[in-house]
């Protein structure tokens, strides 16, 4: 079939109104939820309530429905994606096409099951929803989606503009306002020319990033890119941290991860700094002047925050700190640590734990904390190099008075929450980078690598991988652009922000794995950049909340509202 047919059959087949269908299907979808939602809640009542030890014996079922709520979601955003872009007259054959396929895949995997990972596929039985409560949802309107969404056709002809495109990284008009694609353009050229070029070689040599890159990411105002411009930052939103991070991390995650510790040290200082610690702190983390670190995680309790056990204890004018953190990003070169630590040992869990703002010296791979009662040792990892991880141990290391957060005990926790939103949403963006990096280099490989007498490109099972990373990423875009924008907006979003964590994640690893299957055996050779993308995507699905326990807040969200 020509190019030429195949664009026609493709958009015409059936002479369907997709954009029209996905906005139907969402009420359909959203009952097909809540008839989960509430069958896996009344597995778990005990007296009126939800039991969280059923909770977490049936976490099939618990993080299942994370996922189904997911996709639901998805959808949404990607129907409402093409009602804005219809609506502006931006709406072209890429942008239909990319959510025709995705409607189709995603809900056809809604009812016939949801990858969690490779080797868990969850489905509606094991939510509880009865068969006859999912054939009721496959209406007419799901069934035509379905069947004219994952097609042959509909995935040659992406491919096939994907062709077209010319190497251009983005595949699709994003539906970004023009000032968001004007720092999307900026972010790009400079990683295009200074990070790209090099990314490889600082991950064979796990070298840090050099302090130069570090200097220009400074002067294009990375590191104060949500700062207030009172604070000597551009005063932006989450959504200009997204378009960031993405162009960033799709040249080298490590260089779009080094904003996340400006980030999450900056919101720390907002939301719960006294007016003198906003003062000093903010204006030189906007400038690049200082680096930050975040010190959470400890040996024994990873996601388990409330079992730290690091202690900080008050000594005239200063709090002397003892114990081990690790899994600490980029801390020998920093200036600053974000640390929490107990301070009231007989406060339990969360209640007893303090944020601090502790200064420390930079260090050098040959003295890499040159600070008394500080030392430490490297973790040798797969990826998401650049930046290094260290285990630390503390041992009456003073930090000053001071540098309490907010000169308040025993807020730590409640001040580590309010970041979480955003440190998730930007997670979200890192991760479509990754995927976009992938989808980039498998296109490349699959155009120029000849076998059997014709490119890769022209055998469907490659094809086919390409258009559905192609989907994929905007999919996982259109639900971190919304979730950026909620924030933006004041509005809680840490539902959402989870979710576009959770698929995003999991996206960057299906896209980078199928791009080492396009390449073959080189993609298994350490020499080509795709062995690295793939290292570096593994991580996006246990930082900033392991799948499965970003899975299992989502759930809890989900059926703690049910009950309202």
């Amino acid at each position: 079939m020509s190019q030429a047919v195949a664009s026609e059959t493709v958009s015409n087949a059936s002479g369907i109104d997709a954009i029209t269908l996905a906005r139907e299907a969402l009420p359909t979808l959203d009952r097909l939820l809540a008839q989960a939602r509430d069958a896996v809640r009344a597995r778990f009542l005990v007296d009126g309530r939800v039991s969280s030890a059923r909770v977490e014996a049936e976490q099939r079922a618990t993080h299942g429905l994370a996922w189904i709520a997911t996709y639901v979601e998805a959808l949404r955003q990607m129907s409402a994606y093409a009602d804005r872009m219809q609506g502006e007259g931006r709406l072209g054959e890429i942008e239909t096409l990319l959510v025709r396929l995705a409607f189709g895949e995603y809900l056809a995997q809604i009812f016939g099951g949801i990858p969690m990972n490779q080797g868990e596929i969850v489905r509606l039985a094991d939510l509880g929803v009865t068969a006859q409560t999912a054939a009721d949802a496959r209406t007419d309107t799901v069934e035509t989606l379905i069947s004219t969404g994952n097609t042959p056709e509909l995935r040659a002809r992406i491919v096939a503009l994907m062709r077209e495109s010319e190497g251009s990284s983005t595949l699709g008009d994003a539906g970004l306002e023009d000032t968001y694609e004007q720092i999307r353009n900026e972010m790009r050229r400079f990683a295009d020319a200074e990070v790209m070029p090099h990314a490889h070689e600082w991950h064979l040599k796990n070298e840090y990033i050099p302090l130069s890159i570090i200097e220009k990411m400074s002067e294009l105002g990375v590191f104060g890119l949500t700062i207030p411009e009172q604070y000597g930052g551009l005063g932006l939103g989450k959504e200009s941290m997204c378009v960031v991070s993405e162009e960033l991390s799709r040249a080298y995650i490590g260089v779009g991860s080094l904003g996340t510790r400006s980030e999450i040290a900056a919101e720390l200082i907002l939301c719960g700094g006294t007016d003198a610690q906003k003062d000093k702190w903010l204006p030189l983390i906007a400038s690049g002047e200082i680096l930050p670190t975040a010190v959470f995680t400890e040996p024994n309790t990873g996601s388990d925050l409330a079992s730290l056990k690091t202690r900080a204890v008050q000594d005239g004018d200063v709090w002397k700190v003892t114990g081990n953190k690790t899994w600490i990003t980029h801390p020998v070169r920093a200036d600053v640590m974000t640390l929490l630590a107990r301070t009231n040992p007989a406060e339990p869990g969360y209640k007893g734990l303090s944020m601090f703002l502790a200064e420390k010296p930079r260090g050098d791979d040959a003295n890499p904390f040159p600070a008394d009662g500080m030392s430490g040792g490297e973790i040798e990892v797969l990826g998401y190099r650049g930046m290094k991880e260290y285990e630390i141990a503390f041992d009456g290391f003073e930090v000053a008075g001071e540098n309490l957060l907010g000169q308040v005990e025993g807020q730590g926790f409640k001040q580590l929450m309010q970041t979480f939103e955003g440190a998730r949403i930007q997670t979200a963006a890192r991760a479509i980078g990754v995927a976009q990096s992938a989808m980039d280099l498998a296109l490349r490989y699959a155009q120029d690598r000849v076998q059997f007498g014709k490119p890769l490109i022209d055998f469907p099972r490659v094809s086919d991988k390409l258009a559905m990373m192609a989907a994929e990423v905007m999919i996982t875009r259109q639900l971190t652009y919304h979730s950026a924008r909620e924030k933006d907006q004041g509005h809680r979003c840490d539902l959402e922000a989870g979710m576009a964590k959770l698929l995003g994640a999991r996206v960057a690893w299906a896209a980078a794995d199928n791009a080492v299957q396009i390449h073959g055996g080189n993609g298994f050779a350490q020499e080509y950049p795709v062995s690295r993308v793939l290292c570096d995507a593994r991580i996006l699905n246990i930082f900033e909340g392991a799948a499965e326990i970003q899975a299992q807040v989502i759930a809890r969200r989900l059926l703690e509202t049910a009950g309202q």
